[in-house]
C-alpha cells in the first residue's frame, strides 16, 4: 500500500534505511545522491564545523542534489559520521580498512552521529541530529579476523565496520541511545516530520 502525501524520495543508496522506512509502511523512490562526500567534508572541516553539523550538511547536501530530480517530492537525506575520541571516521575502505577501524574502536566507547533531513523543491523543510554512545569488547587481532571473516564484505557498508542488527552485536558490551540512530536513520523523528508535511499510512489510525 502507497503512502498517502506527497511523493517521497530517499536520496540514499542504504539498503537498511529503505528497509527500515518501508517497514514504516512507506514505500520511497530510492534516487542515491551522487556527490563528493570526503570533498564536502574537507571543505565543511575547512570552515571549522563540527563532527554533528558535518553529517547535518552532507544530509542536506544529498537531499537537495536528489531534489532536483525530483521535483515536488520531499526527499529525505540522510548521513551518519563516527566520533571516536576526536576522531571522525567514515566508511573503510577494504579489508584492511575494517580491520583498522575495529583496532581503533576496540576497547573503547565512541560516538554514532545520524542526521536526517527533508528537503522540497531544493529548500530544508526540517532537520535533526541525533547521537548514540557504543562501548565496544576489547578485541585482539585473532577477534577482529574471526569476525570480518564471518561478516564478511558487507560491513564494508557501515561507518564502523560492523551491523549492529547483525553479527557486530556481539561486539559490544554496552549501547547508549537510540537504536534506529544506531541504524543510521533517526526514524521516530521522521516519522513525526513526515506526518507533519501529510505523509502518513492509509488505514493506520495515528
Amino acid at each position: 500500500m502507497m503512502a498517502a502525501g506527497p511523493r517521497l524520495v530517499l536520496a540514499s543508496g542504504s539498503a537498511v534505511r529503505a528497509r527500515l522506512l518501508r517497514d514504516a509502511g512507506l514505500n520511497p523512490v530510492i534516487s542515491p545522491a551522487d556527490i563528493d562526500e570526503p570533498k564536502a567534508e574537507r571543505i565543511a572541516r575547512e570552515v571549522g564545523m563540527a563532527t554533528a553539523a558535518v553529517a547535518e550538511c552532507l544530509a542536506t547536501a544529498k537531499a537537495v542534489y536528489a531534489s532536483n530530480d525530483h521535483p515536488g517530492a520531499l526527499v529525505i537525506g540522510a548521513d551518519q559520521m563516527l566520533d571516536c575520541g576526536g576522531d571522525s571516521l567514515r566508511k573503510p575502505e577494504g579489508r584492511a580498512g575494517a580491520e583498522a577501524t575495529l583496532r581503533q574502536l576496540s576497547g573503547r566507547s565512541h560516538q554514532l552521529i545520524s542526521a536526517v533531513c527533508l528537503v522540497r523543491d531544493g529548500k530544508t523543510r526540517w532537520t535533526h541530529v541525533d547521537r548514540a554512545t557504543l562501548i565496544m569488547r576489547a578485541l585482539d587481532d585473532a577477534a577482529i579476523a574471526a569476525y570480518l571473516d564471518r561478516a564478511g564484505d558487507g560491513v564494508l557498508s557501515s561507518v564502523g565496520a560492523y551491523h549492529l542488527e547483525g553479527l557486530g552485536s556481539q561486539l559490544f558490551d554496552r549501547i547508549e541511545g537510540d537504536y534506529f540512530t544506531v541504524l543510521g536513520l533517526p526514524l521516530l523523528p521522521l516519522l513525526a516530520a513526515l506526518r507533519a508535511e501529510g505523509v502518513t499510512v492509509p488505514g493506520l489510525l495515528v
